[in-house]
Formats: C-alpha cells, structure tokens, sequence
C-alpha cells in the first residue's frame, strides 16, 4: 500500500546500550525528563495477555484502518491474533492523561533526531535513532515534519533486540481522510516497519489518537509477518534476503505477547512526561 524508497541505511558498525551512560545527557535542557523507573503494566493490558490470542475475525484488517476514527469500541482494543499464514494482529489502547494529538506529532518529529530523546520514551527496550529524509522546514505542522521520513531505531522486543526501519507515510496512505485530522482533535501516525539494516519490510503500524474528557486516548494497530512481509527499494527476494525474509513471515505468541507489552509500556510512559516536555518545548520556541 505504500511505495519502497531507498535511504540511507545507518552504519551498521554503531554501538548501542540500555539506559544512558554518564555524561549522555549533559546540556540537554531535557534531561529532567529522564526517568528509568517505569510503571506497572495497566491492568486492561495483563488481562489482554492472559486471554491469549484471539479469534482472527475479531481483529482489524488494514484496508479497514480508517475505521480507528469512528466512535465507539471495536471487538478487539487490546490483545493479539495470530493467523494461518504466519502474520500477527497486535491491537492495544492507551489513555493519556493532559495530551493533545498535536503533542503526540510533535514527539513523532521530535525524538527521532537524536538516540537520547528516544531513550526518554521506554528506558528499559530503546537503544539507538538516527532519522533520514523529513522535511527541515520548521513552518510545517508537526505531522508535516516526520511524515515520509524514516526513522532507524534499535529496541528490544521482549528480550530480542531488533534493527528497524519506520518509514511513515501520509494518513491517506491508509485510508484515513486528512481532512478530517484536526491536530487539536485527533490524528494518526501512519508506518511501514521494515529492518534498518536490509531492504526488507514486514509490518505495518497505525497510532489513532483522538480527544477525550481528560486528554486523548492512543488506539495502536500492528499488522506484521505473514503476507506482509515484502522488499523495499526494488529489492528482490533471493539469496540472504530470502532467508531474513523467512525469518519473520512466521511469527507466534511469544512475539505477539512481547509486542504487546512493548507498546503498552512505552506509550503509557511517554504519556507520563508528553505534556510538560511539550510545554517546555513551546516555550523555549517563543523565549
């Protein structure tokens, strides 16, 4: 549904660690935001595991992603699927308490410049992030600003660490009508998952964030393995590449729990420090 590129990989020589090592965060203005200690995985989320994985008819396909933007609960907000051909469904909520959806942009530009800025968003998995392509115009709307970027990160996933590549894309992309995206009342952060270090893609995401009461609430969709796994940058599937291919078009209910529990966790600590880090962000804009 969304057209290869072909960007620059990062150097595959990088080293990359957990937590931040002495001197890493020294004249960030953002260091105070720094918090290692994360909290307690929501219940909502624990039952969800518990539950195991769910019938593949409950889950959302991706030609029906747009329907994350009507009201109402769908069959399944948290929890998994896993389906015959391999592919996995990964579907959880977050409340986020004071959030604006144009918060939420805004990090998605944000944090992708610099490996310290992602470490603040899940201490315990993020490793590295390096960004390529965007646009630098800083008169652009947050979402202007990540939207056909691509961000290279390394995160654990569970106790596996990965090499990806997150290229987003415009909202259309998937369904969804722009129009209809006021950053005061909601947007969607649209992606194609592949790996950072060969031209392979395998999933997509979707983060549909809208106001509620008392801030927004995130609905996040992943569609991975399986059928979704294709080459990017006009890539074909031979050799070495075949074989990295193979290795995630089957995906089971280790790695399906795992990414439940990754998304969970690191959305509901970003949502704990969104609000005051964006504030201070306006404000250092304007001063």
């Amino acid at each position: 549904m969304t057209e290869p590129t072909t960007e620059p990989r990062p150097d595959p020589s990088r080293r990359t660690h957990l937590g931040m090592r002495p001197g890493e965060l020294d004249g960030k203005w953002y260091a105070k935001y720094w918090n290692p200690v994360m909290a307690p995985l929501p219940g909502h989320i624990k039952e969800a595991i518990d539950l195991g994985p769910q019938a593949p008819p409950l889950c959302l396909g991706l030609d029906d992603a747009e329907t994350l933007s009507e009201t109402g609960q769908q069959d399944l907000e948290n929890g998994y699927s896993l389906f015959d051909d391999g592919s996995m469904h990964i579907a959880t909520s977050t409340h986020m308490p004071r959030v604006t959806p144009d918060m939420v942009d805004w990090w998605f530009w944000w944090h992708t410049s610099e490996t310290q800025r992602y470490k603040l968003w899940y201490p315990r998995a993020h490793l590295y992030a390096e960004w390529s392509d965007g646009t630098a115009d800083r008169s652009a709307s947050y979402r202007e600003r990540y939207v056909g970027g691509t961000s290279f990160v390394d995160e654990y996933v569970g106790n596996v660490p990965g090499e990806l590549a997150i290229r987003f894309v415009r909202p259309s992309a998937l369904g969804f009508s722009e129009d209809r995206l006021d950053p005061d009342k909601a947007t969607a952060i649209c992606a194609r998952v592949g790996f950072s270090h060969v031209p392979l893609d395998w999933g997509h995401v979707v983060h549909y964030v809208r106001r509620v009461d008392d801030g927004a609430e995130m609905r996040s969709r992943f569609w991975m393995g399986g059928n979704y796994v294709a080459p990017s940058g006009g890539a074909s599937l031979t050799g070495e590449l075949e074989k990295v291919a193979e290795g995630v078009r089957r995906l089971g209910d280790v790695q399906a729990r795992a990414m439940v529990v990754h998304c969970s966790q690191e959305m509901n600590h970003l949502a704990a420090f969104l609000p005051d880090i964006f504030d201070e962000f306006e404000h250092r804009q304007q001063v």
